[in-house]
């Protein structure tokens, strides 16, 4: 299962690996990949998962997830 976010703020490649690291060490998460340029994020889970969650991984690597 894929579900894509917007997070807003990322600027360089270490605003990737953060973002990565946090939505990628939440239950279920298989596999993110991030596309700095349009600042899509990509999140495949073996289940759905709860957008407070992810939410909350975003703003602890310090960015804005601003649509679900």
């Amino acid at each position: 299962m894929i579900t894509n976010y917007q997070v807003k703020g990322m600027t360089c490649g270490h605003c990737v690996n953060a973002v990565s690291g946090e939505v990628g060490a939440l239950d279920g998460v298989t596999d993110v990949q991030v596309d700095l340029a349009s600042g899509r994020v990509a999140v495949t889970s073996d289940r759905p998962l709860d957008t407070g969650s992810v939410r909350a991984a975003v703003d602890e690597a310090g960015y804005d997830l601003v649509e679900a």
